[in-house]
């Protein structure tokens, strides 16, 4: 008990000081809250980006395409394919109708807002009438909803905020091809706000498709009814299929570019937590320097060499943990929703989402910053423990 006692007096001993140094303290801070900030702000990104992903799928849907194909962009379907597949057990019913919708996907040039001299691949989805009733999450928000075997489109939130001539009312060019926006929906945030969609007949005479698609979208009756349906469709020698959830195949989908991300953000945050740790190492080697007196004089009588050594770590992880805290709520309140968009590998094309700066995020700066000040006040503090108490007494 007396070497706790002795720990918590010699502790808050070094916190009431603090601000006696101020300057060099604040070294050290701002350096720990500037690497939580790059680290908190580059995860945000992996995770907006696989958020957007994941809140696009659904376990009740399956995905359906060819056989070897790692994305819609590479799969394909006819016609009669389309009519097997829409046949298959475990699909949900509205009456005679299969709610399940073959459809097309293309790639649009479009231009950024604000930059006439720059261009991104934007998604232009093919639907069927029956597509908007697989997917519950998504809703209009301005104009109406497009008139099939027309060359109406609707436009998704997130590339109606990225993209010039999206908004309601405005063409949409695209080689010879003359779009008109009539409609923004969104999605719930999920990667079906970066996608264009129209009517996919039109798209088939358009792009001289034939009677082809990329993909098939069904709810199935239950999510139970998975198995069922999936069984089905690959014993069949009519077709040649993969059969996926969709949850399973946009998660997969954004472990590539999350990965990528991740990694860059880490490799950033440890170069730069080595100049905050050097810098947190200077800050506690001159509060050592400056207090060696009085820390001698604690250890003439009598307190513990263990207090002193802990009372300056504790020093040095309070400022970290200052530095995390404000460099966490700024990254929060600077980028928390930011809207930018991102290239898709898989299929080549932007996906626009919202930087998601989350609970664990922070959480993970903090822990980090709390490690930098940890780190760069072990060596002063096995400096003060070993501090000479004779010499250091004769300063006074």
């Amino acid at each position: 008990m007396r070497w706790i006692t002795q720990t918590i007096a010699v502790m808050a001993l070094n916190l009431r000081t603090i601000p006696a140094r101020l300057g060099s303290s604040s070294v050290a801070v701002v350096g720990i809250a500037g690497v939580v900030v790059v680290f908190v702000s580059v995860l945000s990104i992996a995770a907006g980006f696989a958020g957007a992903m994941r809140s696009s799928g659904s376990e009740s849907r399956a995905l359906i395409m060819r056989t070897g194909a790692d994305s819609e962009m590479t799969s394909g379907f006819g016609g009669a394919e389309v009519d097997v597949i829409k046949q298959a057990p475990g699909i949900r019913r509205d009456g005679q109708t299969a709610l399940a919708a073959a459809e097309l996907y293309v790639i649009l040039d479009l231009q950024r807002k604000g930059d006439p001299d720059s261009s991104s691949n934007v998604p232009l989805r093919g639907i069927e009438p029956v597509s908007m009733r697989l997917r519950d999450e998504v809703s209009l928000v301005a104009g109406r909803m497009l008139e099939f075997g027309t060359n109406e489109v609707i436009v998704g939130q997130g590339a109606s905020r990225q993209f010039a001539d999206t908004g309601v009312g405005d063409t949409i060019r695209s080689g010879k091809n003359v779009w008109n926006v009539v409609g923004i929906f969104e999605a719930d945030g999920g990667v079906a706000e970066s996608e264009v969609w129209g009517d996919a007949r039109t798209l088939q005479g358009a792009y001289q498709r034939g009677n082809s698609y990329q993909t098939v979208l069904a709810r199935l009756e239950t999510t139970a009814s998975f198995d069922t349906f999936k069984n089905w469709l690959t014993s069949n020698p009519q077709v040649n299929v993969q059969i996926r959830r969709e949850s399973e195949y946009y998660a997969g989908q954004s472990q590539q570019m999350t990965t990528l991300i991740q990694t860059i953000g880490y490799g950033i945050a440890f170069l730069m937590g080595i100049g905050a740790i050097f810098g947190a190492i200077l800050t506690m080697y001159t509060a050592v320097a400056s207090r060696s007196r009085e820390i001698a004089t604690l250890r003439a009588l009598g307190f513990n060499t263990w207090s002193v050594v802990i009372s300056v770590l504790g020093e040095s992880l309070a400022l970290g943990a200052l530095g995390g805290t404000i460099g966490g709520l700024a990254a929060y309140v600077g980028f928390n929703g930011y809207q930018a968009s991102t290239m898709n590998w898989q299929t080549f094309s932007q996906v626009a989402f919202a930087f998601r700066v989350t609970p664990e995020l922070l959480i993970t700066g903090l822990v980090y910053s709390l490690a930098m000040g940890l780190l760069g006040g072990l060596l002063p503090a096995i400096r003060a423990a070993r501090l000479p108490i004779s010499s250091a007494l004769r300063e006074l």
